[in-house]
């Protein structure tokens, strides 16, 4: 018999990590879940009499007999796992998925945090390390699968699609005044509220084309982004001689990541086929990077070749977010702000992880004073 996956899950009690349980569940021939962490959710003590072999840990304490804190989180981490998904959102997914790569154990990322900030660093580590990082999120492996027997210099674009999120039929002067809850009504999936608000301003397809640079190791100016509101073709590679390549299925996020648990190897029967009969009229518009801002702002980040500019828009926007969730910044100036801040603090250069941490801090700080400078929700 042959010896089953150990897999780790930072992260285990959002939506990626418990549809990633529900991999493990079905498939307990191919995978064993022997760790798992969570930020504060009571979720975890459920989870953890499901699979009392796997060790545990939480950020902030919620039970005298899990772990607490930061240094517990990386010690699950980094404790040997075949594989770890790191689920884990923002800017707290980093230090622990160094962990992981500093344990000698593969990357499942979902947490696009985590080569947006830390980029070339993390991915030079883990090849020093002898890890590989394999895609979660369903555009980027749509990708990695497109590029499977494919000669890399062929390809000159890789084509992101978005499902335009909740805003993408909203005028210019109905964006002024939308709530939190109009954010988190998205039409296709179910996310958690900064994931959900980030593809409303369409920051998270901003997040995913740097993650992409340094994932596949393609120039910023060669990826574009298009809407496809159906959220069944995931993404696209062009090729040299004009062919396109894409990924459908129909939107179920426990195929990328029962792709990433067994390394590319399929499983069968991991989601329903598409219908064929069903499958509506698959439809893609060019992006209005007018009304999406996020997107150039990306390509000016993603080629600073220190990371130092996608540092500063990655905690900029996590502030953002936070301050529009709070009801102290209007939608429409999310993505002014993360451009301001990046303005204010374009000439450092980030020469490692240590420095990229630093500046992250500053980033936030110069965020927040700002949100405090513009418009609120009135």
């Amino acid at each position: 018999m042959t010896a089953r996956t150990r897999v780790t899950v930072l992260g285990v009690t959002g939506s990626i990590g418990m549809q990633t349980c529900d991999v493990i569940r079905r498939y307990p021939e191919q995978f064993e879940l022997v760790g798992m962490t969570a930020g504060k959710s009571l979720k975890i003590r459920e989870l953890r009499s499901e699979f009392p072999a796997a060790r545990v840990a939480t950020r902030h304490a919620v039970d005298p007999d899990i772990p607490a804190g930061a240094d517990a989180v990386a010690a699950v981490a980094g404790s040997g796992a075949d594989i770890v998904v790191v689920a884990i959102p923002g800017m707290d997914a980093l230090a622990p998925a160094l962990a992981a790569i500093d344990g000698g154990s593969d990357l499942a990322l979902a947490s696009k945090e985590v080569l947006v900030v830390g980029g070339t660093h993390v991915m030079e580590r883990a090849a020093a390390a002898g890890v590989t990082v394999y895609p979660v999120d369903s555009e980027h492996s749509a990708i990695w699968q497109c590029l499977r027997g494919e000669v890399r210099e062929d390809v000159v674009r890789i084509i992101l699609t978005a499902s335009g999120g909740a805003f993408r039929d909203y005028s210019a002067s109905e964006l002024a005044h939308v709530t939190v809850e109009d954010a988190l009504r998205h039409p296709t999936w179910n996310m958690g509220v900064k994931v959900t608000v980030d593809s409303a301003s369409m920051m998270n397809k901003a997040l995913e084309m740097i993650e992409a640079h340094h994932l596949f190791h393609m120039p910023m100016d060669a990826i574009d982004v298009v809407v496809h509101r159906q959220s069944i073709d995931h993404s696209m590679i062009e090729l040299a001689d004009g062919g396109v390549l894409a990924a459908l299925s129909v939107p179920d996020m426990r195929l990328p990541i029962a792709l990433a648990l067994n390394r590319g190897r399929r499983l069968p029967g991991v989601i329903p086929s598409l219908s064929w009969d069903t499958v509506p009229l698959l439809q893609f518009e060019p992006i209005d990077t007018h009304r999406y801002p996020a997107i150039e702002l990306a390509r000016h980040a993603g080629r600073d070749p220190s990371g130092g500019r996608a540092c500063v828009l990655n905690a900029a926007n996590e502030v953002a977010v936070e301050a529009f969730c709070e009801g102290s910044l209007r939608f429409i100036d999310i993505v002014p702000l993360v451009a301001k801040t990046i303005d204010s603090l374009q000439d450092h250069a980030p020469a490692g992880i240590g420095d990229l941490i630093m500046l992250d801090s500053t980033a936030r700080q110069v965020a927040r004073t700002l949100v405090q400078s513009m418009h609120g929700v009135g």
